[in-house]
């Protein structure tokens, strides 16, 4: 059974999202997992946005990067710089993709601005997991 992971720095928000789109997209045929350099619990606004497109992660839970996991994967995704640069050594079979995705947690303004950065890394990470899966 194929295996992919999503990397990102506190697996609360990017890599969350993507690890939904993937179970949605990829189905059952896979093993799907995110996991973070730290744990810094599962945003909220992550979830509420998830919601919004009919997916749900509130069961999701922030895990740290279990090496066995990561060094069976047959595709890592870093969806940001920190987790590409510091993620650890895979063997040469693991197919590395980075997505340079800007950290929604980090928006500022009002809580509607805030929604509509994560809407948009939401539909970002939508599309590039969709299309992953189509290959």
């Amino acid at each position: 059974m194929p295996q992919i992971y999503f990397l990102c720095t506190g697996n609360s928000c990017r890599s969350q999202m993507a690890e939904g789109f993937a179970h949605q997209f990829l189905g059952p045929d896979w093993r799907i997992a995110s996991a973070g350099l730290r744990v810094d619990g599962l945003n909220p606004r992550a979830v509420a946005v998830m919601a919004e497109v009919g997916i749900d992660i509130s069961r999701q839970r922030s895990k740290l990067i279990d090496q066995d996991f990561l060094r069976t994967s047959d595709v890592v995704v870093t969806l940001c710089g920190d987790a590409r640069d510091r993620c650890p050594v895979v063997p040469p079979t693991v197919s590395k993709i980075h997505w340079p995705l800007i950290d929604p947690a980090q928006a500022t303004g009002t809580p509607a601005e805030q929604l509509a950065v994560f809407r948009q890394v939401r539909d970002e990470i939508g599309r590039r997991v969709k299309a992953l899966a189509a290959q």
